[in-house]
Order: C-alpha cells, then structure tokens, then sequence
C-alpha cells in the first residue's frame, strides 16, 4: 500500500510538471490583436507563444497539459473548440516548417561542404597541370583557403545554425501534442 502511495505521489507530481496555467480576460487574447478573422483562421498571438515558450523551456518531455482559464461569463463551448483545434493547427503547422527549415538547412550545409572538399581536391591535382610555377602557386593560395572556409561553413550549417533551431522544434514538437483545457474562474 505504501509503494502504492509513492507511486500515486510521483504521478501526481509529474502531471504538475507539466501543467501550464496561464488566465485571459477574453479568448480574444489568444489570438493577434490585428488579426480579424475568425478564431478557425486567426494568427496566434506572439505574446502567448513568448508566454507558452518560457514556460515550457524548462518542461520534461511528454504531454503538457495546457489549462486555459476564462471568466465563467465569457465562456463558450462552441468557441473553446474551435479554439483548440485551431491551436493545435498552429502549433502542428510550425512544428512542419521548423522540420522543413532544419532539413534544408542539412542539404545546403552537406551541400557546401562537399563543394568545398571538391575545392581543395581540386587544388591537390592542381600541381599536375603544368600550368607554370607563378599560376600554379596563385591558384594554390586562391584554392586552399576557398576550400577549407567553404567546406567548414558547410559544417556550421549543418551542426550549429540547424543546432539553434532545435528549441523551437521541441517547444512546437510539445505543444503540438499538447492537452488543451478551458477552465472558468
């Protein structure tokens, strides 16, 4: 029984770890002030999702539970689903272009290098070309360098700028997936 209780305890907190509380006034403030269409199509407000960043940064990974509280006045079933399945929509739809962003970002990358690793190849059979001593020479000092700066930001490409993607992947990842609760206070 006592494991039993331990076990209860760890669950419970777990699911508090990964709650997220946040209060509105109105379901207005979801979405971008300037944005008049309706909740199905409106853009995602940039304060909730600075909001929603800085609270999950330092979520476990899993299911976040994202409780959303609106005055009990203001509350409407009809608009609190479309609200969810359009976060949902937003959320998914970010999580696609961050992959997409990061993919590319590995071609290009792979891409550069490997002309780069072509540059300085190149410079290695240059000497084999009986161009003249002063040509040869101001080939080697123009190719070696090109070779190297080309394939190495070929690498940073692909290792650091994709690197610094990967926060917004998992925040979209997360609130992708995301349980999405309206609450009345």
């Amino acid at each position: 029984m006592a494991a039993q209780n331990i076990e209860q305890s760890e669950k419970h907190k777990l699911l508090h770890a990964s709650e997220i509380s946040l209060m509105l006034d109105t379901y207005d403030d979801i979405f971008s002030d300037f944005d008049p269409r309706p909740y199905s199509e409106r853009a995602v407000s940039e304060d909730l999702r600075a909001e929603l960043k800085r609270a999950t940064r330092y979520q476990p990974s899993g299911t976040i539970d994202l409780k959303l509280m609106i005055p009990s006045k203001e509350r409407s079933l009809e608009k609190e689903k479309l609200i969810k399945k359009r976060l949902h929509e937003h959320f998914k739809t970010h999580f696609g272009y961050v992959t997409d962003e990061i993919r590319n970002l590995h071609v290009k990358g792979a891409s550069i290098a490997i002309i780069g690793f072509a540059i300085m190849i190149s410079a290695v059979f240059l000497g084999d070309l009986n161009l003249g001593q002063r040509l040869t020479s101001a080939l080697l000092v123009i190719l070696e360098p090109a070779g190297w700066f080309t394939m190495w930001f070929g690498f940073d490409k692909i290792f650091y700028t994709a690197g610094s993607k990967k926060p917004d992947l998992e925040f979209y990842g997360k609130m992708s997936e995301c349980k999405i609760t309206f609450l009345p206070y």
